[in-house]
């Protein structure tokens, strides 16, 4: 019996099979997968525009070849010659499944477009730029003292600003001499010196006094989301941010999948860097359309990153970081210029500095987060979970700083649950649920209404309800623990044992419906049980990492703890405390610090002691490696409960209610929702 081909989309996640011959439009819609389309399938709109990947994905299961879409056709010839198709692209409604293929569908081509929510944090910068503009008078030539102009402006600076060395590339030399006399011998160059070097260099060259601001942009490249923050490099000040999904997504979710997609095509690594430099320079270009400026105002890139985009950014195959002892090709942060990454969108002459890492699977964005967040320099014994789809842990105060990572995987961000997606309008992303009468309220994103207020239908007129994001999940998670419709294992109640018919039969077990939209439509909008399995599989990694940190410094508890990244600035502290994804402590002692990796970023981008002062703080952080710590099993085991099975958390306790109901009676009569026990035959 044959099988249809499997499709899987990316970002969403969302798969099926479908016949051979379904157009790839087709299986987008009934997947309910966000893929646009405005001409009804002619060719014309080009709005339905997709990118096929091949290889071998065993996240997903399946080895996409060649040919597993049908061959490119006479409308997407004429469309790509009357207005061009990128390189890999095809128009969803041409091409037609024939084989096992993964699909990703760019942000263009959505609908709803991904909310990326790493807006810059308020924080004053400590101006100490490596990129800075001086003014300098230069001596003119003199037949009795045979100097070249690069020698007597090298001459100039050291006068007139005590720059010792100065070095100039093949670029600067040949607009030298007309720039010096068209200025009259007067100048503004911009040089560059970086915390660890002796020499200044020159990257532009101006006639006279030239105040035009010059920019950097700090980049947190991570798994998930690229986030960008054009900084003007004389006051700090973030001009404009902005951001976009990862391409790489469509080679894996997670990390450990890139690394397999890696190793098992050739040619993989090269095929993720390019995807990812192609990605960082749209965004740069973003940002200088939206600021108004020029590229070549654009003098210095700095990057975070975890390893595994670190090395994949540099051009560096990762297959190392996938197998014990995890060993970075350099752990050191990295100085280079940016053609060696490919990056055409900025100055010619533009650096590029890379924070540094702290160890195999805890990057520079982790850096970041210690530069931003300071641990070492507190008095209270401060956790600092920088949640994503690879999570950051660190632990510290002035007596030490411990690290580590945990692999949580892309739940906490909407992806493999049943009604998940990325953050985008439309997507629910706070829920509350009635403990009496169990009934749910929402809000989603791009309305501020919740869904029982009056209005709320007219708001969202445009964009319906679509779905639920990260932060909408935990949530409701959360809140079907605290109103009694799940259990501290994890169990859904079925209709009888929860008082509500919310709780519908699926299969072998039961699923909570947040909302219905079928009648008109759209989509129906579920808790399911495996829902739940996937966020505890998450929030159990988080926690263990948390907790091998605190055996290693000796503790039960902590003073306090700080929610970093984009994500965390979204989670609710209570619903996180409830799910269990953090330690028991005060809800007025857990805060969150926004993109605290961007704001590292940012720093560093601001103050060459900066970049001393991390490039000196990481050698003093200790790493501990989740993978080989034997505790960290027990750890994760006891932590699958809600909020856990072992550790009382008495201080949630004493502020929310989490009623002590069990689902799983194992009855053989059961009628009520209990799962029933094989019995081995004798």
């Amino acid at each position: 019996m044959s099988t249809d081909p499997l499709v899987v989309f990316t970002p969403s996640g969302k798969r099926g099979r479908f016949p051979v011959g379904t157009p790839v439009l087709t299986a987008a819609r009934q997947l309910g997968v966000d893929l646009d389309s405005v001409c009804g399938g002619r060719g014309i709109c080009s709005k339905c525009q997709i990118t096929p990947s091949y290889g071998e994905f065993p996240k997903h299961g399946l080895t996409a070849r060649k040919g597993a879409l049908s061959d490119w056709n006479s409308v997407e010839q004429r469309y790509d010659d009357k207005r061009g198709l990128a390189s890999g692209r095809r128009l969803g409604c041409q091409a037609t499944v024939q084989n096992d293929i993964v699909i990703d569908v760019p942000p263009e081509s959505q609908v709803h477009r991904q909310v990326v929510r790493k807006a810059a944090s308020a924080r004053a910068m400590v101006m100490d730029p490596a990129v800075r503009p001086y003014y300098v008078e230069v001596a003119e030539p003199d037949m009795h003292t045979p100097t070249g102009d690069l020698e007597r402006l090298a001459e100039a600076l050291k006068d007139q600003w005590g720059i010792e060395k100065v070095e100039a590339g093949i670029s600067v030399l040949r607009r030298l001499q007309h720039m010096l006399r068209k200025g009259k011998w007067t100048c503004t160059v911009v040089l560059h010196k970086n915390h660890d070097e002796d020499t200044h260099r020159i990257l532009g060259i101006a006639p006279g006094y030239y105040d035009r601001p010059i920019y950097g942009v700090a980049i947190d490249l991570g798994s998930t989301t690229i986030a960008a923050h054009l900084t003007d490099l004389r006051t700090g000040e973030v001009a404009t941010s902005s951001g976009i999904m990862n391409p790489q997504i469509r080679f894996g979710e997670d990390l450990m999948s890139r690394v397999s997609y890696s190793m098992m095509n050739p040619g993989g690594a090269v095929e993720m860097t390019d995807a990812v430099r192609t990605a960082i320079n749209a965004l740069i270009g973003t940002l200088t359309a939206e600021a108004g400026i020029v590229p070549q105002q654009i003098m210095e890139l700095v990057f975070v990153c975890n390893p595994v985009m670190h090395h994949l950014l540099l051009g560096i195959d990762p297959v190392e970081l996938g197998q014990a002892p995890f060993a970075l090709a350099t752990s050191k942060s990295v100085a280079l210029h940016v053609a060696d990454l490919d990056i055409n969108s900025t100055n010619d002459a533009a650096r590029v500095f890379v924070l540094p890492c702290i160890a195999g699977h805890v990057g520079a964005d982790a850096a970041a987060v210690a530069l931003s967040e300071a641990p070492g320099d507190q008095d209270d014994l401060t956790l600092i979970v920088d949640v994503g789809t690879n999570a950051e842990i660190l632990l510290g105060n002035k007596t030490q700083v411990l690290a580590c990572s945990s692999p949580t995987g892309p739940a906490f961000e909407g992806a493999q649950i049943s009604s998940g997606q990325r953050a985008a309008p439309g997507a629910i992303e706070r829920i509350e649920i009635n403990p009496d009468t169990k009934e749910p309220r929402f809000q989603v994103i791009g309305c501020g209404l919740w869904s029982d207020e009056d209005g709320f239908e007219a708001a969202i007129a445009t964009t319906g309800v679509t779905g639920i994001c990260g932060s909408g999940i935990i949530e409701a998670v959360a809140e079907m623990r605290m109103a009694g419709l799940l259990d501290p294992k994890g169990l859904i109640g079925s209709p009888a044992q929860t008082g509500t018919t919310r709780c519908i039969e699926d299969g072998r077990t039961h699923s909570y419906v947040i909302y219905d939209g079928t009648a008109d439509g759209g989509p129906l909008v579920t808790v399911t049980q495996g829902d739940i399995r996937a966020i505890q599989l998450a929030k159990s990694a988080l926690y263990a990492g948390a907790r091998l940190l605190m055996d290693e410094m000796g503790t039960d508890t902590v003073d306090r703890v700080v929610l970093a990244g984009a994500f965390g600035a979204h989670i609710s502290p209570k619903h996180a405390m409830v799910l269990g994804m953090i330690p028991d402590v005060p809800l007025d002692r857990v805060t969150s610090a926004g993109n605290a990796a961007g704001t590292g970023a940012r720093m560093a981008l601001c103050s060459v002691a900066a970049r001393a002062s991390i490039e000196k703080t990481v050698r003093e952080i200790t790493k501990v490696e989740t993978a080989i710590e034997p505790k960290f099993q027990e750890h994760f085991v006891n932590a699958n409960a809600i909020p856990h099975a072992t550790d009382p958390f008495t201080t949630l306790r004493s502020v929310t209610p989490l009623p002590d109901v069990s689902f799983n009676t194992g009855s053989g009569g059961d009628t009520t929702g209990g799962r029933r026990r094989r019995r081995r035959a004798s």
